[in-house]
């Protein structure tokens, strides 16, 4: 029986190798608010390693102010060109800011600069203004290096359950679960 964490990743890099979408690493992270309301929304997935499944944010955007709040996080994707889900329950924590600066560095000069340049999830005036204040950061930062802001960061979801399912059109899915239970894991099958 392979390890969850293998497991997905040979399902991610096929996933990737095939995939007819343009955001190839996307999945949909949900928490929970102050307030008991679920809120999901699509994050790129940057790595999943022995700890967990690691994506980066705003770290005053809603999703990390929930998080702040009520760590138990899930993450669901579905790659519907190989009939594949997964669901992932665990406990989102900050990476370490050297990890932080790593994936900082490894966007695009126009992500960091929109990031730099906006508040994400607060209220805008007009989409204008959006671009202007692109515009202006853009011609004030010239080619400047930008260093990763305070506010943005990573969070690895550490994960409790993972559930595999393998879509069949008879509707008989493949349902494989793995439980953390100490450092191993336990497997168990799931009816469709």
């Amino acid at each position: 029986m392979l390890d969850p964490i293998q497991k997905f990743n040979l399902w991610w890099q096929q996933a990737q190798a095939d995939s007819p979408l343009q955001q190839k690493s996307a999945v949909c992270v949900s928490t929970v608010d102050k307030d008991g309301m679920p809120d999901g929304r699509f994050v790129d997935l940057k790595a999943v390693e022995s700890r967990g499944f690691i994506f980066c944010t705003h770290l005053d955007a809603p999703k990390s102010v929930a998080i702040q709040h009520n760590p138990n996080t899930a993450m669901t994707i579905w790659w519907d060109h190989l009939g594949y889900q997964v669901r992932v329950n665990g406990i989102a924590q900050l990476v370490e800011d050297e990890l932080a600066n790593t994936y900082w560095q490894s966007r695009s000069r126009d992500a960091q600069i929109s990031t730099l340049a906006l508040q994400q999830s607060a209220e805008m005036v007009d989409e204008q203004s959006m671009f202007d204040q692109v515009n202006h950061l853009t011609r004030e930062l010239g080619n400047a290096i930008i260093p990763r802001p305070a506010n943005w960061g990573g969070y690895c979801i550490h994960p409790a359950k993972i559930e595999f399912l393998t879509f069949k059109t008879s509707r008989l899915h493949l349902r494989e679960l793995y439980v953390r239970q100490g450092e191993g894991w336990r497997y168990q099958l799931l009816q469709p």
